[in-house]
């Protein structure tokens, strides 16, 4: 935090969306963003009364930033419809693409962090955690992919998956 700003909520969410980035939302907590701002946990619990309205607030900070945007498109009338249709289409599918490249991050570094843990204590065989990430990743698809969503709910998902841990852990095993 600069030195002499005051503290305020803007100050705080940004630094949140920094630590969310950092850490993953598992792991991020009202310490870190504290931390990152140079000041008590309590000077952030001043503006916003538990971890969880944090997360709140981060959460429409950024849900308003892309209807913002797509507000100032669909809303210029200097520029001819078709023109502005295609640019909201244009803006809608980068911001979609920027929150599905950001959440798959951060699920790779949780699963990276899980193999890497795996291999310090032994369980699993000396890897490299971010290239078997990909690779869990990659062959839980199924599990896991919007399109796919149909999937999640067909009688004996949950054994199939099991099936694919089963083969997993037992091809990481050290």
């Amino acid at each position: 935090m600069p030195t002499g700003a005051p503290l305020d909520a803007d100050i705080i969410l940004a630094a949140t969306e920094e630590v969310l980035r950092r850490h993953g939302p598992a792991k991020a907590t009202v310490v870190d963003v504290a931390r990152a701002l140079g000041v008590s946990h309590t000077a952030v619990y001043k503006h916003f009364p538990s971890k969880q309205a944090l997360r709140e607030a981060v959460t429409r900070r950024w849900l308003s930033r892309d209807r913002d945007t797509l507000a100032a498109i669909a809303g210029d009338t200097q520029v001819p419809p078709p023109r502005r249709l295609r640019a909201w289409l244009a803006a809608m599918l980068a911001a979609k693409q920027a929150k599905a490249r950001d959440h798959v991050a951060d699920l790779l570094r949780q699963l990276q962090a899980i193999l890497a843990d795996g291999t310090a204590d032994g369980t699993f065989a000396a890897i490299d955690p971010a290239a078997a990430a990909h690779a869990v990743f990659d062959a839980t698809t199924r599990f896991h992919h919007p399109a796919l969503a149909a999937e999640w709910q067909a009688p004996g998902v949950e054994a199939a998956l099991d099936a694919v841990c089963t083969l997993l852990l037992n091809g990481l095993a050290a």
